[in-house]
């Protein structure tokens, strides 16, 4: 959902960190963790579910429980999106570019997994850097993708344009065995107006215990 709730800074516990961060002194950081997808990939393989799609879901879920994660300008105007919508890179195999697409997030999981089939049915073949052709994304979509080919240890993306972004950054890398456990590199890049350690520590515990029990959701 696009609903905006709209913020008055100068009451706003974090307005004073919002204004010397992204201000006085504009600053971002990255961070990349190790998730723990043994249980996940069990659950998606016992029921025939793709594991992108479940990634995806399970992500934007957890990335919604905060509204320090959705913080965005609209009009001019400083708020929080009610939700954010997943956008993110659909790969086409025979000439290796990638085409964005988009998928509205739902609280419940198989009515997000039938939309993201459904989208992957009607726009998989469409190229270009849009796939849902005529139309843009919407204003709460936040960027969330995987490079499956590749195992990293750190991974950054930074925006070389000045605008007022504010949404989180997410990239999964491709899963590994260690110690009896598969895990799977997470990147995260935020801005740092909007969100501290603090609330990336409570994001990836609310993760990781959702990867760990996600057959709760069929």
């Amino acid at each position: 959902m696009t609903d905006f709730t709209a913020i008055d800074i100068s009451k706003w516990p974090r307005g004073e960190l919002f204004y010397y961060f992204s201000q006085m002194a504009p600053t971002g950081y990255s961070l990349t963790v190790e998730m723990d997808v043994t249980a996940l990939l069990q659950t998606v393989k016992s029921n025939n579910i793709k594991f992108f799609p479940a990634y995806l879901w399970l992500v934007t879920k957890s990335l919604n429980k905060q509204i320090e994660f959705k913080i965005a300008q609209k009009d001019g105007q400083l708020g929080y999106y009610h939700s954010l919508t997943p956008l993110y890179a659909h790969f086409h195999n025979d000439n290796k570019t990638f085409s964005l697409m988009w998928t509205e997030y739902n609280d419940d999981f198989h009515t997000f997994y039938k939309a993201y089939l459904d989208n992957q049915k009607q726009y998989g073949e469409n190229y270009g850097i849009l796939a849902q052709k005529h139309t843009l994304p919407p204003q709460n979509a936040y960027t969330v993708s995987a490079i499956p080919w590749v195992e990293f240890k750190s991974f950054a993306v930074h925006s070389y344009e000045n605008k007022p972004y504010f949404f989180p950054s997410v990239e999964a890398g491709r899963y590994f065995e260690q110690s009896g456990k598969i895990l799977m590199p997470l990147s995260l890049t935020c801005h740092h107006a909007t969100t501290d350690g603090w609330h990336i520590d409570l994001f990836l515990k609310d993760l990781q215990a959702d990867m760990d029990n996600f057959e709760k959701y069929f």
